[in-house]
């Protein structure tokens, strides 16, 4: 199922980066232009790089980024077929974007699948004998 593209961009504030954030939203697709960063990769690299991701998922990802003129796909007409991915210029423009997030997750990926304390939650998990702390 294709997902649904913007009709209407110029709409009000916040939606600049609701358009922005919809080129980039499946789930691997952030992971592939980064990884295609580094260079041309063949479909079977960029699989070997994100393991957790089937062929199928990564090819509707591809797709996608392709349509939304983000990647380059390069057919070379030989037996066997030789199909090679890179970023158009518009993914390059994505480069500084990308580089911001992988920054911003290597100082936070101690965060990553932890539960977060509710506010007050400090108080909560004091002892009921605690000073300050009242008996419910």
């Amino acid at each position: 199922m294709a997902k649904a593209r913007h009709t209407r961009l110029d709409c009000s504030p916040g939606c600049a980066v609701e358009a922005a954030i919809g080129l980039i939203d499946g789930k691997w697709k952030s992971v592939i232009l980064f990884h295609l960063m580094s260079g041309t990769l063949r479909f079977n690299e960029i699989h070997r790089q994100i393991a957790n991701v089937t062929p199928r998922m990564l090819t509707n990802q591809l797709r996608e980024l392709e349509a939304d003129g983000l990647i380059d796909r390069k057919v070379y007409a030989q037996v066997p077929p030789k199909v090679e991915y890179s970023l158009s210029p518009l993914g390059c423009s994505m480069e500084p974007v990308l580089s911001a997030l992988k920054l911003w997750g290597d100082a936070n990926i101690g965060l990553y699948g932890k539960p977060r304390l509710a506010p007050g939650a400090e108080l909560s998990s004091r002892g009921a004998d605690a000073p300050g702390t009242a008996v419910p």
